[in-house]
């Protein structure tokens, strides 16, 4: 790990200027992925602002009926939350899928959105990876790639977004809210996170400076029938191989509205809207979610060794949405 000076931030005034002493300069809120990518030498920041005294720690109503959820409240307040329980069961659900109850009590909202790739070429300095060294290639390309991408790769980049939570809230189609130097504005969530193109270093589409504040989730939330499953390797502490999240809106026996998102499958949550709209309007039974399931993956691309996720990821949109419908 390399040397660096740290500063705690009194206020979001404080936080930008601290920001500004350097173009290494992170900042740091529960940093469950920033200290590891520092100890792996793949992130190497000069100076680190600490962020947790401003105030971005509740969970409240929304000017939408819908909740807010702070940036800085942690993974297991916001999964315990009596509201997201209640309203938001998915968002429950997804979060307790992932990491484990002591990163969950220091991992905050705010930094599951922005936490980078679990892939191998990523982590190992010694290898060719254009997240990390631009220009340098992927090694996952023609190497072993059994996590990687079926969705929205390029010759760039193969690698997934790793986080649970960011597959539920791209399902209920949240909204981000940031600051920074040049003011606030809100980011649909569906335009948050990049695809690699030519530009993998780059994970999403906040502004040199800027912070996540909020999370604005809509007042409708699928309570009645959801589902989250996630496919891994190992029964706890593992990231998703391929994760669904499904919403289900039934009315007089049909689909009125539907949503359906995928993780461990891209650079970001994949959602695919034309399928949804195919849905709606149809009885809900397992025929309707294989065509689905069918149009969800008619584009996906294996590399070899993750070939399988692309059966693997029919057979768990098929799975989720039926336990939805029954849930």
């Amino acid at each position: 790990m390399n040397r660096f000076t740290f500063n705690k931030a009194g206020n979001i005034a404080d936080a930008f200027s601290s920001q500004q002493q350097s173009d290494f300069s992170k900042f740091i809120a529960g940093g469950t992925n920033l200290l590891d990518l520092m100890k792996e030498n793949v992130e190497r920041p000069d100076h680190l602002t600490d962020i947790n005294a401003l105030p971005f720690q509740e969970i409240g109503m929304n000017e939408d009926g819908g909740l807010r959820l702070g940036a800085l409240v942690t993974n297991a307040d916001t999964a315990y939350h009596p509201e997201v329980e209640k309203r938001y069961p998915l968002i429950s659900h997804a979060i307790l899928a992932g990491a484990s109850p002591q990163l969950r009590n220091k991992a905050t909202n705010g930094g599951n959105l922005l936490q980078r790739t679990r892939c191998y070429y990523f982590y190992d300095t010694a290898l060719p990876c254009n997240k990390r060294k631009p220009g340098s290639g992927c090694g996952a390309l023609q190497g072993f790639n059994r996590i990687h991408a079926i969705f929205g790769t390029s010759d760039h980049c193969i690698a997934t977004h790793p986080s649970d939570f960011c597959v539920a809230l791209a399902a209920l189609g949240a909204r981000v809210n940031v600051t920074g130097p040049s003011g606030e504005r809100t980011i649909e969530f569906e335009d948050f996170h990049r695809l690699p193109e030519d530009t993998p270093e780059k994970d999403t589409n906040l502004h040199p400076g800027e912070l996540v504040t909020s999370i604005d989730l809509p007042e409708y939330g699928f309570h009645e029938n959801y589902k989250y499953l996630k496919i891994r390797d190992r029964a706890s502490y593992a990231f998703a191989l391929v994760s669904v999240a499904a919403g289900l809106k039934i009315n007089d026996g049909k689909i009125e509205d539907v949503r359906i998102a995928l993780g461990g499958v891209a650079h970001k949550p994949w959602r695919n809207k034309e399928a949804e709209n195919m849905l709606k309007g149809t009885t809900p039974e397992k025929s309707a979610f294989e065509q689905a399931a069918d149009l969800i993956l008619k584009d996906a691309r294996g590399f070899g060794h993750n070939d399988f996720k692309i059966i693997l990821a029919k057979r768990a949109i098929v799975k989720t949405l039926s336990e939805a419908l029954n849930s």
